[in-house]
């Protein structure tokens, strides 16, 4: 998941952040819904390595079957609606991981139990209906001085403690494992400081025993060890490795040592990005390719960044249907509100670059985990759990920055702290600070319960009450300079139970004509609506004469997309909002061993004048001898071709190339385009391509 709020947790909400750290897998690599053109695809398969070492996976005729207890609780509501998830097994794990919870507790954070006394946050989890507990286990969170880097300060010792009160509430434990000092993620799998430099035989061997050493103190404090997990989002990466031979290797050794001291716990391993299928599918490919000894397979979901729940359930069935594993969802969370309580920002936020399928608020938080719970438990009898991420990291106490701050440097309650720079410089050592995730809790600020963390339990009885409206949907429109502005009559309300219906609304004046008659920009208008805000973006836009814009009509038959050479692995029209300008479609591509593509329009009918040509790209990878560039030509004379260039730069970091001077007669054609050209691993997405007049 994502845990930092560094600039790229920022621009990202971060992909990034998934538990995670600042970033995710570069969301542009993905794709949820796409309509192919003409790119070859990768096999998927590794070359296997001939020579196997000691300790191959051994496979076991039949996995541990899951150990959540059968006895599930639930507690009453008056205002929120649950519908119940029919079918759903009494030993389906029901989890939350609370990794800070020591660290918050050390500096001041209290929890409350429903009827607003102190009490034991596992106490208050287990009465809601919550059944594990997970907790992730970092190598060695400390520096040379024994300071903390955070996030928990979440070592081995840290987690027996977490496993132990855990255990005493009748909870079980999910020991999840990084395989590294702090953060694993997509976008970080660093080596743990006592492994650097080794061989893989000397550091398979290494975290063989590291495992074998820290289940047994598990196992020795007392924790009801349910499942482990091999890595944390290990897609395509682990622990320093990047070689799936290499990753094997470490995941076979973390699965003996498992076998070896708790052969009743499931094994279990973790991707994220689901929206990817053919990427999770390959992944499960891997390890079967490598005859990995394992019984689960999870992934992280944040219907921010990972499609459709009905893509998530596809996904999962088909990682049972084709390999046998148990499936589940190892990280979720939603946002029930945008207020930030620790002064330090938050992952989600005011600024949308992100989807939004629920409303912030409670109720909404609750219908997410609602359906996530329902999307796994639709996989069938392999769907075996669902895990909120970190819903009880809470703003540590303070007026004052400094004195916030003082804590989240002595008892690690930040997301990083200072001491982290020694370890993760270009992210930890300049964005350290505080929780990035207060508001996608279930817990207050005050630490007392909000009304959703009762559908843990609601899930299996249902709670399906007279629905009220719950929240007003934003109402948008675009308008090209020069038109009139028309506003919404109405909006929708958004129910407690997830239904719609329109209301009237009721706008503030505003200056319009100004709107109109001034330059492009976005602007927000207020009104009311059955007593509630309601809020109008208006967004003012050139005329454009490029067709299909931004791709998102469903007739691209006028873009005209070469790949080069046969040399892109992947192009497609990806459907997701946060690699897109406008809407949910972009022009996306991945070269494994290089980009070289072409995508262009041809544009007629268009007025005589003088025009502009701007475009927008994102994008990673390129390496030093990329060439992209946008394109306009008149006529077909590409000798006379205009240009202007771009880079790939980096995740969310959008170049917006502009060509001017395009003069244009009465009955002249224009082509438009992109010519991307870049190294191995080079992926990306091009959107909003607009040809404009140009003003005098």
């Amino acid at each position: 998941m994502k845990k930092t709020l560094g600039i790229t947790a920022m621009l990202l909400a971060a992909a990034m952040l998934t538990s995670c750290s600042s970033g995710q897998q570069p969301a542009s690599q993905t794709q949820e819904d796409t309509t192919g053109v003409s790119a070859k695809t990768g096999d998927g398969n590794a070359a296997k390595d001939t020579a196997q070492t000691d300790g191959a996976a051994q496979t076991t005729e039949e996995a541990p079957a899951a150990q959540a207890p059968a006895e599930h609780k639930s507690l009453p509501s008056d205002s929120l609606y649950v519908k119940k998830v029919d079918g759903l097994s009494d030993e389906f794990f029901l989890g939350c991981d609370i990794s800070s919870v020591i660290s918050l507790e050390e500096a001041g954070v209290k929890f409350y139990d429903w009827d607003g006394n102190e009490n034991d946050l596992f106490d208050t989890l287990a009465q809601s209906g919550v059944n594990c507990i997970r907790v992730r286990i970092w190598n060695d969170p400390f520096d040379a001085q024994g300071n903390g880097y955070g996030g928990g300060n979440c070592d081995i010792e840290t987690a027996c403690k977490i496993g132990k009160r855990a255990a005493d509430a009748g909870l079980k434990l999910l020991a999840d494992f990084h395989y590294s000092d702090f953060w694993a993620d997509p976008s970080k799998q660093m080596c743990p400081k006592a492994w650097v430099g080794m061989e893989i035989e000397e550091k398979k061997e290494a975290l063989y025993e590291y495992t074998k050493d820290c289940l047994q103190k598990l196992k020795d404090a007392g924790a009801d060890v349910a499942m482990v997990q091999l890595g944390n989002e290990t897609n395509g990466k682990m622990s320093g490795e990047k070689i799936w031979m290499n990753i094997y290797y470490l995941m076979d050794a973390g699965s003996r040592a498992v076998r070896e001291v708790l052969p009743d716990a499931l094994v279990a391993v973790h991707f994220t990005n689901p929206e990817s299928a053919d990427n999770m599918l390959n992944y499960a490919s891997k390890l079967k390719y490598y005859d990995l000894d394992y019984d689960v397979f999870s992934t992280s979901y944040y219907p921010y960044w990972h499609g459709t729940l009905d893509n998530l359930t596809s996904v999962l069935k088909k990682v049972n249907e084709t390999y046998g594993k148990k499936v589940m969802v190892a990280e979720t969370s939603y946002a029930y509100t945008l207020e930030d309580g620790d002064g330090s920002g938050n992952s989600i936020g005011d600024v949308i670059n992100y989807e939004k399928p629920y409303p912030f608020t409670v109720q909404g938080q609750s219908r997410e985990l609602r359906d996530i719970v329902r999307a796994v438990a639709d996989t069938g009898d392999c769907g075996i759990g669902v895990f909120w991420w970190e819903p009880a990291w809470l703003p540590v106490p303070g007026e004052t920055w400094e004195e916030r701050s003082e804590k989240w440097e002595k008892y690690g309650a930040g997301w990083a702290s200072s001491y982290a720079a020694e370890y993760d410089p270009d992210d930890a050592g300049k964005y350290y600070g505080g929780s990035s995730w207060e508001n996608q809790a279930m817990f207050g600020f005050d630490g007392k319960p909000l009304e959703s963390l009762k559908t843990w339990g609601l899930v299996y009885t249902g709670n399906e009450i007279t629905p009220t409206v719950d929240a007003l949907k934003d109402a948008e429109i675009t308008v090209k300079l020069g038109e009139p502005i028309t506003l919404p009559e109405t909006v929708f309300a958004i129910y407690t139970d997830g239904s719609e219906n329109e209301v009237p609304v009721v706008w503030e004046s505003a200056d319009l004509e100004a709107w109109t008659n001034g330059e492009p920009g976005n602007y927000t208008l207020n009104g009311e609506a059955g007593g509630m805000s309601a809020v109008c973006r208006v967004h003012m836009v050139d005329a454009n004469y490029a067709l299909n814009f931004s791709f998102e009509d469903e007739d691209r038959s006028m873009w005209v997309i070469e790949n080069i050479n046969d040399k892109t692995t992947q192009i497609d029209y990806q459907k997701k909002a946060l690699d897109a300008v406008t809407g949910d479609f972009a022009l996306h591509f991945w070269g494994e061993k290089g980009t070289e593509l072409r995508a262009y329009q041809t544009v007629t009918d268009i007025p005589a004048g003088n025009y502009s040509l701007t475009a927008s790209i994102q994008g990673g990878d390129g390496g030093d001898d990329q060439t992209i560039y946008i394109y306009a030509y008149v006529n077909d004379d590409e000798s006379a071709m205009l240009t202007a260039p771009a880079e790939l730069v980096g995740y969310a970091q959008w170049q917006e190339p502009k060509v001017t001077g395009i003069t244009v007669n009465e009955g002249d054609t224009v082509t438009i385009g992109v010519y991307v050209k870049a190294g191995s691993g080079s992926w990306g997405t091009v959107d909003d391509f607009l040809l404009n007049p140009q003003k005098q």
